[in-house]
């Protein structure tokens, strides 16, 4: 029954590629995906890295107005109140994104971590 079949098809008889060929395309997978993670990894420890060095600086600046003595408020004129209530929102809004990259460059390392444990054989 089976020499049946193999005549309807012309006597094709079905072929794997290489397992070299094989191992290659896995590989190359792998290797995007590894890519991608790190591309996405280095664009965030950037982004990190700037909002630290601007957030140094807002907090630098924001000490001028602010004074040092412990009555400064109550003499503070209001523009210099109004200054520092625009910054106080700003500080907050890059602290809130400088926790979020954290956990980013985190959550990036960790599939970094879980993609080479899941493919022993891989070296990015």
């Amino acid at each position: 029954m089976f020499q049946f079949f193999l005549r309807a098809r012309g006597y094709r008889v079905f072929k794997a590629r290489s397992a070299g060929r094989d191992a290659e395309n896995d590989r190359s997978r792998v290797a995007s995906i590894a890519q991608l993670i790190e591309q996405s990894l280095t664009a965030a420890e950037a982004e990190r890295a700037g909002l630290v060095r601007r957030l140094d600086d807002v907090l630098a600046r924001a000490a001028v107005p602010l004074g040092n003595d412990t009555d400064e408020y109550l003499t503070r004129e209001a523009h210099d109140s109004h200054l520092l209530d625009q910054l106080e929102a700003e500080i907050s809004k890059g602290q809130r994104r400088l926790e979020e990259l954290t956990s980013n460059i985190a959550h990036f390392k960790f599939l970094m971590a879980a993609l080479l444990a899941r493919f022993p054989d891989f070296k990015p």
